[in-house]
């Protein structure tokens, strides 16, 4: 069987193996990890006719450069306004190409987003833990963050007809400044007027951020309740801690908590907000929890129509 052999020569911190995640396993204190950006990698695995959760790199903006040591092998970047050169090429993101021995793979960052994926016509060869190559940086366990020297091994490599193509960047894959939320579960926790300041103000990402969450600069929201008993925290959770500073929690969260949670942003919006850059701006607004389930059934099907044709593409 063909395979497709990379050695790292840089990647910057956060550039990790990620596939679908590993859910269910919150309960014995296993964060799901995976993607930030989760719909990149479904939609990069898409392009080349893979499963939906199979194994690829996600780059942060520290990029990535590969020498294709022998080989070759189809692959699809997908995320963000990314650049990336393949041999004397120089195309972006949401494309798919074939690299081949001797030619160099890098990844930067362009214009816009904070995230992109790496997926590949082929199976990454990569360590699993508890069923899944998702990294958890923290622990370190799962597929691993790549470092320079490493080398990569893509098993069954695939070169397809269509080696390379432009995939369309839909508009809910750009970075989402204005983010929905749900309030709570601990609004009770918060002074008179916090929720008004959490949906008035804008709120700026700073450089606190990192794959378990990103610290807020905006309004001080003051809590009543400094510590309450842990409990579990889902992914999108803004938890404010004794100064009042917010925090967003992302994929590499913990998977309990004392801090009180002021509000959980919807699954929908959590993609285009991990987009955002460092120093960009957000701004809250808060839906009902009946119509939090309305947009995720309605974005469901819109995306998984949007998949099918992306598939069909792919194979």
């Amino acid at each position: 069987m063909a395979e497709a052999v990379f050695s790292v020569v840089h990647a910057g911190p956060h550039v990790t193996v990620q596939d679908g995640g590993r859910p269910g396993l919150m309960r014995y204190g296993v964060p799901a990890s995976g993607p930030m950006d989760r719909m990149s990698l479904r939609i990069a695995n898409a392009a080349l006719g893979n499963p939906p959760g199979q194994a690829g790199i996600e780059v942060s903006l520290g990029g990535l450069v590969l020498d294709c040591r022998s080989g070759a092998v189809t692959l699809a970047v997908v995320g963000g306004g990314f650049i990336v050169g393949a041999g004397e090429r120089t195309l972006g993101s949401w494309q798919v190409l074939t690299v081949r021995a001797g030619e160099r793979l890098t990844i930067r960052p362009g214009p816009w987003g904070n995230w992109t994926c790496l997926a590949f016509a082929g199976q990454l060869q990569a360590p699993c833990w508890l069923g899944s190559r998702a990294t958890h940086v923290t622990s370190g366990l799962g597929g691993g963050r790549l470092l320079a020297g490493q080398e990569l091994t893509i098993a069954g490599a695939e070169v397809r007809e269509r080696g390379e193509r432009r995939i369309p960047c839909p508009i809910w894959a750009r970075p989402r400044a204005a983010v929905r939320a749900v309030l709570g579960p601990q609004e009770r926790c918060f002074a008179p007027g916090a929720v008004e300041l959490l949906t008035s103000a804008p709120f700026r990402l700073t450089d606190a951020y990192d794959r378990m969450g990103v610290r807020l600069h905006g309004p001080q929201l003051e809590t009543t309740a400094l510590s309450l008993p842990s409990e579990p925290i889902l992914r999108g959770s803004v938890q404010v801690s004794g100064d009042g500073v917010a925090t967003v929690l992302l994929a590499d969260h913990q998977t309990t908590g004392g801090y009180p949670k002021i509000a959980t942003l919807i699954g929908e919006d959590i993609d285009g907000f991990v987009q955002l850059r460092p120093h960009d701006f957000a701004r809250f607004r808060l839906v009902s929890p009946e119509e939090a389930v309305g947009i995720a059934r309605h974005r469901a099907r819109q995306k998984a129509a949007w998949l099918a044709t992306m598939a069909r593409a792919g194979a």
